[in-house]
């Protein structure tokens, strides 16, 4: 449905996008000749935003008002700053209040209203939000630039090797379009990359990817096992952004188990521990109904291992029984506002449930009908247990009557 409110902040949003000006200008001009010279802007990732300039104006000024958000957010925050003697000004934002996304493009601008009771608005500066506490080095090919600080020149030509690889096995599922940038920040072990997670408002710890920002966050140590770390979780991550790109905003409306199944079934190096679980849990009759995991994977970290594990195995059966077209009609089916179990019957032809049941046979070896048998097995030896005295009181009369001589009419 068309949001006029929503259409006029993007548009706005699409306007100061290119009305943006580098961070090397020294002189921004806006309305009615207000200038702003020299911007600055110091962060201390996960602290604070200092906010510097010097505004200059032809006539005195009454006050000033710096506004700022992040370049892909609706809400602008607006703080009245003071302004020296010399037209300097600075304000410290604390970021823990309101945090702004690990690299995200923040936008700032001036308004000050004059001696003459008019307002004036400067032209628009963005700057990226980055994660200043590394000394990060990166590499660019084609759209992909990867950044990192642990390890050598090999190590990130083989970031842009899993990358490409990555983007090739997606190409398979969707059309890949190489013109929107990418961006990978590779950290060298968990614990940086969960501090950054956690100090830009976000709680996941083996990898990330904000979809709208074209940026990726993994953690990779350097040494003998990262290239199999590599083009295990930087292609999963990847399929999340060009899902993304290809979804536009229906990507929010597909089930968690397809978006999570696409990304972990093109991983170069799927996990070999999910069949294990798998195993253990079919045994145990412990598997999760996809049903259960269509808005979102549950927050306990056994069952949400367990609730990939499935997931890669269902998508994968999905794309082995329908082909490449059965998943993109599958995607479609549910940008269209099919619900979780219907969405399957619009696209492929047969409930959730059956497809769960189906890939249990196929993919698990369980037998289903057997199954069935020993859930009713309890139902059944009750039904016996009822049945069996007046059936045996029938047979004891019959053969009572046999005895007799007396023949049944």
């Amino acid at each position: 449905m068309f949001n006029p409110c929503n259409f006029f902040l993007k548009f706005v949003a699409i306007m100061l996008t290119l009305g943006l000006s580098s961070m090397g200008t020294h002189q921004v001009r806006g309305q009615g000749g207000i200038e702003v010279e020299n911007p600055n802007m110091v962060i201390n990732f996960g602290r604070t935003i200092t906010f510097q300039a010097k505004i200059k104006t032809p006539i005195p000024i009454q006050q000033v008002s710096l506004l700022f958000r992040g370049l892909n957010e609706d809400v602008t925050r607006v703080e009245t700053v003071q302004v020296a003697q010399d037209g300097s000004v600075s304000f410290t934002y604390d970021t823990s209040l309101n945090v702004f996304p690990p690299f995200s493009w923040i936008v700032f601008w001036f308004q000050a209203t004059l001696n003459d009771n008019n307002t004036y608005t400067s032209a628009p500066i963005q700057f990226q939000y980055k994660d200043d506490r590394f000394p990060w080095r990166n590499i660019t090919r084609a759209n992909v630039t990867v950044n990192w600080y642990a390890g050598d020149d090999e190590f990130g030509a083989a970031a842009l090797d899993a990358a490409g690889a990555g983007l090739f096995a997606m190409n398979e599922i969707i059309p890949i379009s190489l013109s929107d940038p990418i961006h990978i920040y590779i950290y060298s072990n968990i614990t940086d990359l969960q501090n950054t997670l956690l100090l830009g408002g976000e709680e996941w710890v083996g990898g990330h990817a904000n979809p709208e920002l074209g940026v990726l966050l993994v953690a990779v140590s350097p040494g003998a096992s990262q290239s199999l770390e590599m083009e295990t979780k930087i292609p999963h991550e990847l399929a999340h952004i060009m899902l993304y790109r290809s979804l536009g905003e229906k990507y929010e409306v597909q089930p968690a188990w397809l978006i999570e199944g696409i990304a972990s079934m093109v991983e170069l190096y799927p996990n070999p521990d999910y069949a294990r679980a798998l195993d253990i849990a079919s045994k145990n009759n412990s598997l999760l109904a996809f049903d259960d995991l269509c808005a979102s994977f549950p927050a306990d970290a056994g069952s949400a291992y367990l609730a990939y594990a499935q997931s890669q195995s269902f998508v994968a059966y999905i794309r082995n029984s329908f082909g490449t077209s059965g998943l993109g009609r599958l995607t479609n089916s549910y940008s269209d506002g099919f619900n979780c179990e219907l969405g399957a019957i619009n696209a492929l032809g047969g409930p959730l449930s059956q497809l769960d049941t189906r890939w249990r046979e196929s993919v698990l070896g369980q037998n289903n009908t057997g199954v069935a048998m020993r859930n009713l097995a309890p139902l059944i030896l009750l039904m016996a247990l009822v049945l069996v005295v007046p059936i045996w009181g029938t047979i004891n009369m019959l053969l009572q009557r046999k005895k007799d001589g007396i023949q049944p009419k």
